[in-house]
């Protein structure tokens, strides 16, 4: 399990990097670093804790994103989504070797702490969720059931909305306005990912259809 880790912690991050680079057009970008060097030390950091608490949600977690049995509306979700970040991300290194967005080192920062707080959100969603897949589909062979604790009790879908932050203060913390407008459309994917999914967890989870209507808002409280 941890060699699989740190294999695909560092080739993931990896190419991340080489993408962001190769669009910048120069290795002298700390921000860039600075995230890089963050996030392979919390994916790795994260990984292992999570192998401690639940080795069957890691294995889960470190399966491809196209399953078989996978609803066709989630595979079209991840090509699209992937096409996206991968947008994004050449969006964030264009923004840095043109100079497109003039950002202050405080927002920057603000940035590097909003995406910590979407990552915090998505380690606390797989500390209370077993069934925290990366892909659409239902684990009878888990004693899949459902969850309402933790953020699971404030909207139905945290992951999510962890990862709009994440997305969200990356770019900021890249001092990316551009990138940071992306990040609208891949909340929008998100948000349609959840209609998809619900769909799926209703038909045949037993006590969604009523979790839904104790927990109203899907990915941030109050408002949606």
């Amino acid at each position: 399990m941890i060699a699989r880790l740190v294999i695909r912690t560092l080739v993931w991050f990896g190419v991340i990097g080489a993408v962001l680079f190769t669009a910048a057009g120069t290795w002298q970008w700390p921000a860039a670093w600075s995230f890089l060097l963050f996030m392979i030390l919390l994916g790795l950091g994260g990984g292992l804790w999570l192998i401690q608490i639940d080795p069957a949600l890691f294995e889960e977690r470190m399966r491809p994103v196209v399953q078989q049995g996978q609803p066709t509306a989630d595979r079209v979700f991840m090509a699209a989504f992937f096409t996206v970040a991968l947008v994004w991300l050449i969006v964030a290194g264009l923004d840095q070797r043109f100079g497109l967005s003039q950002m202050t080192a405080g927002v920057q920062v603000a940035g590097a702490a909003l995406a910590l707080t979407g990552m915090v959100i998505s380690f606390w969603v797989l500390r209370e969720n077993s069934f925290a897949a990366p892909v659409i589909k239902l684990q009878r062979d888990r004693g899949q059931h459902v969850i309402d604790t933790g953020p699971y009790h404030l909207v139905r879908h945290p992951m999510y909305s962890g990862a709009i932050l994440f997305f969200l203060g990356t770019s900021l913390w890249l001092g990316s306005w551009w990138s940071a407008a992306l990040t609208l459309i891949l909340a929008v994917l998100l948000a349609w990912r959840t209609t998809a999914e619900e769909r799926t967890l209703r038909d045949g989870l037993p006590g969604y259809t009523d979790y839904t209507t104790r927990v109203r808002y899907r990915l941030c409280p109050g408002l949606w």
